[in-house]
């Protein structure tokens, strides 16, 4: 249990948790009465906050360090990648169920596999202080930019696009599975 206490804390899970909390706290602070139309665009950049603060962690003090390491790396750094989704994605909902209403769960969830999916890309592709660049450069292409119409939209927009549509989600998906399969197998670059 001791490694496990370790390796948070050489992750910055703490500092990370510290501000997903907060996060959760303005979100609630700031849409406690529940009444307004559903803003699909507001969850979205609460989910990008929390998978921007979560994406510190994705690579330890010092990569040398890591790779020379005799434990197995790809376990462990799927299972990170996949709890941060979790927790990013549980810290919204927890949101909605204190009576701010966000966005549908099945969005919620689809967006914070995505995100996350992105975050590890963006650790292997910038290394681990800049992972955080390619969820958030997407959610301001999708909030900011019009989405073409078609597969095209459905595709660059899947962030805001119903999870229902096939095109979304299959982007989503893939965006988890691509990110944390090349993250695991082969950690942050340095």
């Amino acid at each position: 249990m001791r490694w496990l206490i370790l390796y948070a804390r050489s992750r910055q899970v703490p500092t990370s948790a510290a501000a997903i909390a907060l996060v959760a706290l303005a979100a609630w602070a700031f849409n406690q009465d529940g009444a307004g139309p559903v803003n699909l665009g507001i969850a979205v950049l609460i989910l990008t906050a929390n998978v921007a603060a979560a994406s510190v962690g994705l690579g330890g003090q010092d990569a040398a360090l890591d790779r020379t390491a005799a434990i197995r790396w790809m376990p462990r750094r799927a299972a990170h990648v996949l709890l941060a989704g979790a927790v990013a994605g549980a810290a919204l909902l927890a949101v909605q169920a204190a009576g701010a209403k966000l966005a549908p769960a099945a969005l919620v969830v689809r967006d914070s596999a995505g995100l996350v999916g992105l975050a590890a890309l963006g650790a292997v592709l910038c290394g681990a202080q800049f992972a955080w660049t390619l969820p958030v450069g997407w959610v301001a292409f999708t909030l900011l930019v019009p989405a073409p119409p078609g597969i095209a939209g459905e595709v660059s927009g899947w962030m805001i696009i119903s999870p229902a549509t096939t095109a979304s989600a299959a982007t989503a998906w893939a965006l988890l599975a691509t990110g944390t399969v090349l993250y695991a197998a082969v950690g942050p670059r340095q």
